[in-house]
C-alpha cells in the first residue's frame, strides 16, 4: 500500500480556504501603492525633475545624468519610506522568466558606520554576469560582463522589501540578451511607421501606441499532491497518468462557481496585484478541472508585458500561502485542455483613436481598412515567423489539440468584414464611389459606417482573429514571455506600414488623389493577403491540406519551426526596422534550440526514473501477489474449476508482464536515443534528434504506464492520480 499517496490525498482533501487579509479601503485607495508611478513621482521629485522625466517618457527621449541623480534621490526616499532595504535591476533574460540581483542601499560613512545611498549611476546601470545567462554564444564563459539599463517607460515597484527597477539587458558588445530590448525597439518602429500612416487621416497625430491585453490561463493543484509528483516538481507537467473517468466532458467547470479555496487565493492575488499597479479585472473557471483565468485591463504593450511577468511570479508566491501550486505549463495534464495566454493586441493614436475600430465616417473607415489590411499582409508574409515566436518545447503540446489553434497561422475576420473586403477587391473605384457635397470621395459601402465593434463572431480555432477593434493572437503559450510574440508582430507591422506609405506616396506623386491612392493600395493588400484569410474550422484535416496549397507554413516540428527566424525575409525585416541584427537572431536561435533540447532531456530523465524506480517495482510487487494468489487457489481447486477461477488473474499477470517488458525496453531505447543525440554538436540538429527520436519513446513509455495504472491495485499505486489531482476539495 502506498501510504505516502493516501496521506497526501487525505491532507489535500482536508484543506480549507485560508482567510484573506482584506483591506478595509476600496481598491482605488491602495491601487499602485507599491509603484513609483506619476503620482509618487510628482510627490517625491522636484517640479523641474518631474517635468523633465515626464517629457522624456512621453517622447521616448534619454535623460541627463543630473535628472537621473535627482530621480534616484526621490525614488530612494519613497522606497525607504515604504520599507525597502535593497534595490535591484529587474530584467527579462532569454529564460522566459525574470532575473534580479539585490544590493542594499548601504555604503561606508567613513566613520565606521554606514549610510544609505542611491545615485543616478546605480539607478541607470548595473552589471550582471552576462555569461551565466543564455546568450547563444555571444559571450564566452570567461567574458562575463553585461549591462542592465533602466527602462524609464516602465515604473519601478517594491516587491517585499526590494525596490525593483525594470531594465533592459545587453552584452558588453551591445547585443540584446533579453526580451525587453527588441520589444522596445519594435514598439519604437511601429510608433514611427504607424504615426506616418495615421497622419494621412489626422495630421495632428504625434504617436501611435501598441496595446496588449493578455488573458492568463493556469492550473492550481494542492501543494501536498504536487510534492508527491516528481514530474510536476521537475518539469511542470505530468509525464504519466491515465485520464480521470470524469474530467471536462460534462462542460460543468467552465464559468462555474469558483471553489472557496480558489476564491480566497484569487482575492489575495488580486489585492497584491492591485498594490503593484497590475489592473487585474476578470477571473473565472476555465474549461478543464482546476483550470482558471485572470485577465487585466488593456495597457501599453511594454508595461502590460512587465505586469504579466510580475503577475506570474506573484501567483507562485500567493499560491503557496493557500497551500496551492500554480501550473503555468501549456499542457500539464493529458486528455484535457491546456493553457494559453491570448494576446489581445491593438494600435491607437495619442488622440485616443483605436486604429482597428470601424468608424462612422468615410475617413475613419478608410483608416480602419488601411490598418486592418496592412496587418493581414504582414501576418501572411511572416506567418512562419509568427508561429516561431510562440513555439516552445512546452507550447508544442498544446498547439493543434482541440482546445488550441493549430500550428498554422491564419486570420479570422468574421463574415461582415470578409464581405467588405471582398466587395472592395472585386469592385472598381467608380462602383465604390459615392460623391456628395460633404465628402469629396467615399468608399460608399453603407455597411461600413454601421459596422459596430464586437459584431464579429469568435473563432477559437483561429490563431489570429479579428475581434471587433483588436486582433487576438490566441496561440501564445501560458508560460511564455509575451514580448517574444509582441516584438515579432510589431516589427512585422512596422515594416509593412513603411512599405504601404512608400507605395501610397508614389501614387500621389504620380497625380492620384490621396483617398484614391489609399483605396488602391488597400485593394492590393486584400489581394496579397487572401491566403492568410480563413474563417473556417482550423481543426479540420481539409484546412491543413488547403493551407499547404495556399503556401502557408505547415511545419509542426518545433526545432524546424525556429528556422523561420533565420530566413532571409525575416533577417531583412528585422534589419530594416532596427529590432534585431543578424548576429542577435542567430544567437537567439542557438538559445531556442538549446532550451528545447534541455527541456526534453530533463523530461526524458524524469520519466526514465519514474518508470524504472517507481512504476516497475510496484507493478512487480502486485504481480507477485497475483502469482501467489494463483498458486494458492490452484492448491484449493483442481481441474477445470480451478483453471476457471485463476484465469482472470493469469490474464492480468500476462498483461502486466507485457507492459513491464515494453516499459523496460522502451526506456532503454529512449536512453540510447538520448545518448546518440547528446553527441551531436550542432544545436539545431541535436534539438531535431530529441524531437524525432527521444520524444516519441516518451509517448510510448507513457502508454504502457497508463495501462498499468488501470491494472495495479489502487492502494499500491505510488503517485497521485488524475482524479485526485484535478478536483480541488
Amino acid at each position: 500500500m502506498s501510504s505516502l499517496r493516501f496521506k497526501v490525498v487525505e491532507e489535500a482533501s482536508s484543506r480549507k480556504a485560508v482567510p484573506v487579509d482584506i483591506p478595509a479601503e476600496r481598491p482605488e485607495t491602495f491601487y499602485g501603492k507599491a509603484v513609483f508611478n506619476a503620482q509618487k513621482m510628482f510627490e517625491y521629485l522636484p517640479k523641474k525633475v518631474y517635468d523633465a522625466l515626464s517629457h522624456a517618457i512621453e517622447n521616448k527621449e534619454p535623460i541627463s545624468r543630473e535628472v537621473a541623480d535627482a530621480v534616484a534621490a526621490g525614488m530612494k526616499k519613497w522606497a525607504i519610506d515604504n520599507g525597502a532595504r535593497h534595490y535591484t535591476h529587474w530584467f527579462h533574460p532569454l529564460t522566459d522568466g525574470t532575473a534580479e540581483k539585490h544590493d542594499s542601499f548601504i555604503n561606508h560613512d567613513g566613520k565606521g558606520g554606514v549610510v544609505e545611498e542611491f545615485d543616478g549611476k546605480q539607478l541607470v546601470q548595473q552589471e550582471p554576469d552576462a555569461s551565466s545567462f543564455p546568450n547563444g554564444g555571444i559571450r564566452n564563459t570567461f567574458e562575463a560582463r553585461g549591462y542592465s539599463a533602466w527602462d524609464i517607460s516602465s515604473p519601478a515597484f517594491i516587491l517585499g522589501e526590494t525596490l525593483c527597477i525594470p531594465t533592459i539587458f545587453i552584452s558588453y558588445t551591445g547585443e540584446s540578451l533579453d526580451y525587453k530590448t527588441p520589444l522596445l525597439r519594435a514598439l519604437n518602429a511601429v510608433d514611427k511607421a504607424a504615426t506616418a500612416v495615421a497622419r494621412y487621416f489626422d495630421p495632428e497625430v504625434k504617436h501611435v501606441h501598441s496595446y496588449l491585453g493578455w488573458e492568463q490561463e493556469y492550473f492550481l493543484v494542492d501543494e501536498a499532491l504536487y510534492a508527491a509528483r516528481p514530474d510536476l516538481v521537475l518539469t511542470g507537467r505530468t509525464l504519466l497518468g491515465h485520464e480521470s473517468a470524469k474530467n471536462q466532458q460534462l462542460e460543468d467547470h467552465y464559468f462555474g462557481a469558483i471553489p472557496n479555496r480558489v476564491a480566497a487565493f484569487m482575492l489575495d492575488l488580486e489585492i497584491e496585484a492591485h498594490k503593484l499597479g497590475i489592473p487585474a479585472k476578470t477571473r473565472h473557471n476555465e474549461v478543464a478541472p482546476n483550470q482558471f483565468e485572470l485577465a487585466p485591463i488593456f495597457e501599453e504593450v511594454n508595461l502590460a508585458n512587465d505586469h504579466n511577468l510580475l503577475l506570474m511570479s506573484l501567483m507562485a508566491k500567493v499560491a503557496r500561502k493557500h497551500n496551492f501550486r500554480v501550473l503555468l505549463h501549456e499542457k500539464p495534464f493529458a486528455g484535457i485542455n491546456g493553457s494559453g495566454k491570448h494576446n489581445n493586441w491593438s494600435l491607437g493614436t495619442d488622440k485616443g483613436v483605436l486604429l482597428f475600430a470601424p468608424g462612422k465616417t468615410v475617413k475613419q473607415n478608410l483608416q480602419f481598412l488601411t490598418f486592418v489590411t496592412n496587418v493581414m499582409v504582414a501576418v501572411q508574409e511572416h506567418n512562419a515567423l509568427l508561429k516561431a515566436s510562440i513555439m516552445s518545447a512546452t507550447n508544442q503540446h498544446r498547439l493543434g489539440a482541440n482546445e488550441a489553434p493549430p500550428a498554422i497561422i491564419s486570420i479570422f475576420t468574421g463574415s461582415q468584414l470578409a464581405k467588405i473586403l471582398e466587395k472592395i477587391e472585386t469592385s472598381t473605384n467608380e462602383e465604390l464611389s459615392d460623391l456628395s457635397k460633404k465628402e469629396k470621395y467615399s468608399v460608399g459601402l453603407s455597411q461600413i459606417p454601421d459596422l459596430q465593434i464586437d459584431t464579429t463572431d469568435r473563432n477559437r480555432t483561429s490563431p489570429f482573429a479579428f475581434t471587433g477593434n483588436r486582433f487576438e493572437f490566441r496561440a501564445v503559450g501560458s508560460m511564455a514571455n509575451c514580448a517574444a510574440a509582441m516584438f515579432v508582430l510589431n516589427a512585422a507591422i512596422a515594416d509593412q506600414l513603411n512599405k504601404f506609405k512608400a507605395a501610397v506616396d508614389a501614387r500621389v506623386e504620380k497625380g492620384e488623389d490621396l483617398d484614391i491612392a489609399l483605396l488602391n493600395e488597400i485593394r492590393e493588400n486584400i489581394i496579397k493577403s487572401k491566403a492568410i484569410h480563413f474563417d473556417g474550422n482550423g481543426y479540420s484535416d481539409e484546412w491543413k491540406e488547403e493551407a499547404a496549397r495556399r503556401g502557408l507554413d505547415c511545419e509542426t516540428s518545433a526545432p524546424k519551426i525556429f528556422d523561420a527566424y533565420l530566413k532571409e525575409n525575416s533577417i531583412e525585416m528585422f534589419k530594416r526596422t532596427g529590432v534585431l541584427s543578424e548576429v542577435e537572431l542567430k544567437a537567439r536561435n542557438e538559445v531556442k534550440w538549446e532550451m528545447f533540447t534541455k527541456k526534453i532531456q530533463i523530461e526524458s530523465r524524469v520519466l526514465g526514473d519514474l518508470a524504472i524506480n517507481h512504476i516497475i517495482p510496484v507493478a512487480t510487487r502486485y504481480q507477485s501477489m497475483l502469482v501467489d494468489n494463483v498458486v494458492k487457489l490452484k492448491s484449493l481447486f483442481e481441474g477445470v474449476k480451478g483453471a476457471d477461477i485463476v484465469a482472470p488473474d493469469l490474464e492480468t499477470i500476462e498483461k502486466i508482464s507485457k507492459h513491464m517488458v515494453a516499459i523496460k525496453h522502451k526506456t532503454q531505447e529512449m536512453i540510447n536515443a538520448r545518448k546518440v543525440a547528446n553527441k551531436i554538436e550542432d544545436e539545431r540538429e541535436k534539438a531535431i534528434a530529441y524531437h524525432d527520436t527521444v520524444q516519441p519513446k516518451m509517448d510510448e513509455i507513457r502508454y504502457h504506464i497508463d495501462k498499468l495504472e488501470l491494472l495495479v491495485d489502487n492502494e499500491m499505486w505510488p503517485l497521485p492520480k488524475y482524479r485526485e489531482l484535478l478536483f480541488i476539495r
